[in-house]
């Protein structure tokens, strides 16, 4: 499913006032969620950053949840795994720019376990680790665009 299908979905979510949407196709799934009202900020309250109104919303409620692929050992480096990138995005390793990075080096992540955020057409996509190991590094800059397969976290597998 490509940036555009997703986009058509969310414009279908508003022409129907529908909150929730959830899709699941062999190894993909996304999972859509929007205020009941599904119009004006998700904050409640008037922000003058689009952007951040969507960043800070996300402390609130997941706006959407991709699984990233599952990490891949690389053959050249040793024991590592990577966390890859499963879509074209902004990266962020917060919930929102005051809080707590999701995970730091050193942190023990396992398959569930949340380890940054993409956004992509204003949709803030949680990334889950779909491995358990301990982040050895953080390829990707907190706010910088990010491409489709690279490589945002390395980890040593447990």
């Amino acid at each position: 499913m490509d940036l555009k299908e997703i986009k058509s979905i969310i414009d279908l979510m508003k022409k129907n006032s529908l909150s929730e949407f959830e899709l699941e196709e062999k190894d993909f799934k996304i999972k859509l969620k929007r205020p009941i009202g599904g119009s004006g900020p998700m904050l409640g309250g008037p922000v003058d950053d689009p952007e951040l109104t969507a960043y800070s919303a996300l402390a609130r409620q997941s706006a959407a949840t991709v699984p990233a692929p599952h990490a891949h050992s690389s053959s050249s480096a040793g024991p590592e795994s990577e966390i890859k990138s499963p879509m074209v995005g902004t990266f962020y390793n917060t919930p929102s720019p005051d809080s707590a990075p999701y995970v730091e080096i050193g942190s023990e992540v396992g398959p569930d376990t949340v380890v940054c955020i993409l956004e992509a057409m204003k949709v803030m996509n949680e990334i889950k680790a779909e491995a358990r190991g301990i982040i050895t590094s953080m390829v990707a800059e907190n706010g910088k665009p990010v491409e489709f397969g690279q490589v945002l976290f390395k980890i040593r597998p447990l």
